[in-house]
């Protein structure tokens, strides 16, 4: 992953692959702190990184539904290991709603459904705060995240999410069927590692929920 960092950072130099490099760089920020790193004050500084790049991405390519989306990724990691104040300090729930939506204006097949993944995603995670967060729900969360799960290729994510959001909304037996049937699938031989996570949190959830 360090050599993938080194040549994307090399190819960013290059106007020609410029905005092809910086995607698949936040997508290796994103790898490297999620599945290398384990000390939490080195995946703060993986994701800040991440999260800093992603913003003058933006900026620079404020068209690229896919600089948008991996923006999201290490934005949202980022909020995770740097804590609920920080977030808060930051406005990431705002950030991650307003991010999603454009998504979806840009591109909404871009990663099976991205863009409403990301913004269910907003609304089932961010705490509802009378006249200070007051957007978020979770009948919106089901709303995004159904239309994420029937767009292209359900994913691993989308599987996971949707059964939460549908658990937390009293559909039990719907999510317990999502996740079922999602466990039983062979784990891809393209995104083993990010599968198998969202595998392990299935069976964690299904043995919580029993």
């Amino acid at each position: 992953i360090e050599k993938a960092i080194d040549q994307f950072n090399k190819a960013r130099l290059n106007q020609d692959t410029a905005l092809e490099a910086g995607i698949y760089l936040l997508r290796s920020y994103y790898y490297k702190g999620q599945f290398v790193i384990e000390k939490i004050d080195e995946k703060k500084e993986i994701f800040k990184k991440g999260k800093i790049i992603g913003e003058s991405l933006i900026l620079e390519y404020p068209n690229s539904a896919a600089v948008r989306y991996w923006y999201l990724v290490n934005l949202g990691r980022w909020a995770q290991v740097y804590g609920t104040f920080a977030a808060a300090k930051e406005g990431v729930a705002d950030l991650m709603k307003l991010h999603s939506e454009k998504i979806i204006e840009l591109d909404d097949q871009y990663m099976d459904g991205g863009g409403y993944f990301m913004l269910g995603a907003v609304h089932l995670k961010s705490p509802y705060i009378p006249f200070i967060l007051s957007w978020p729900s979770n009948k919106e969360a089901i709303n995004y995240l159904t239309k994420a799960y029937n767009q292209g290729e359900d994913t691993p994510s989308q599987n996971v999410y949707l059964a939460r959001s549908l658990y937390k909304g009293g559909e039990k037996e719907k999510a317990i069927k999502i996740l079922t049937k999602f466990i039983s699938r062979p784990i891809s031989e393209k995104n083993k590692v990010e599968d198998l996570e969202y595998k392990l949190e299935a069976e964690n959830l299904l043995a919580d929920w029993d």
